[in-house]
């Protein structure tokens, strides 16, 4: 998931909402789908069939008779043991795929601020986001969440670096952020595309912050006992997943 696509003028233009100020972040699917993202139902229907597996399990944790064992359950966090695993390729799909075809509105925020992808990945112009609300640089959580032209899909980027970049993520600010979305959209599937476990002290307090955590571990390359020493670091009464990728 690391292929740089040329975009053209015409298919980076945000469109103006009526609503409000802030732009509609518009989504190339022709583009999206050439790099392996689902984006409708001509999408590769092995990645499709594969990602119906997995959200299948999360919903049911999150809306089933699971969530009532679980605080946040509609809260997922994205990871991985080490970087360059495939984590933002999984986040992006799990959020498609269960936008385009559980007709659930997905929030999925780019929590990775050392090494945001999302804006890359999905080709749109970075802009204020989660590091600007967690600096009070914003009045309200609102201004940093982003329609897109897939209907149930909202983004909210990871925003400008700062010096304090993960150290906001082990924050009072963020543990309030996490309340709120769980609370005030509890019908809404949020996903963090967080940043790896291994050497990043902040990720395991993450853990703390949400229901569910998918541990992406790239096939051939991720070695067992990374996997363990991760999930060892992460909050034991949260359910969590594996996902094999590169497969």
């Amino acid at each position: 998931s690391d292929i740089n696509v040329p975009v053209s003028k015409e298919e980076n233009i945000l469109s103006k909402t009526t609503a409000t100020d802030k732009e509609t972040i518009i989504l190339n699917g022709e583009r999206l789908t050439e790099k392996g993202f689902i984006y409708n139902s001509d999408s590769a229907h092995h990645i499709q069939e594969e990602f119906r597996h997995i959200k299948r399990k999360l919903l049911n944790n999150a809306f089933g008779l699971a969530a009532k064992t679980l605080k946040h359950s509609n809260l997922i966090m994205v990871t991985s043991s080490n970087p360059n695993e495939g984590k933002t390729f999984i986040s992006i799909n799990l959020a498609l795929s269960i936008a385009l075809e559980q007709e659930k509105t997905v929030l999925l925020v780019d929590a990775d601020v050392l090494r945001p992808s999302l804006h890359r990945e999905l080709q749109f112009e970075s802009k204020q986001g989660l590091l600007e609300y967690l600096l009070d640089e914003v009045q309200s959580l609102s201004d940093v969440i982003y329609n897109t032209n897939v209907p149930n899909l909202k983004l909210i980027p990871a925003g400008k670096a700062h010096h304090l970049t993960n150290e906001l993520l082990a924050s009072t600010k963020m543990a309030a952020l996490a309340e709120e979305l769980a609370q005030r959209y509890p019908d809404r599937i949020v996903i963090f595309d967080c940043p790896p476990i291994l050497g990043v002290t902040e990720t395991p307090v993450l853990s703390s912050l949400v229901g569910q955590a998918v541990i992406v571990v790239e096939e051939s390359k991720t070695k067992l006992n990374s996997v363990k020493k991760a999930v060892s670091q992460l909050d034991e009464d949260i359910a969590v997943g594996f996902v094999m990728n590169k497969t």
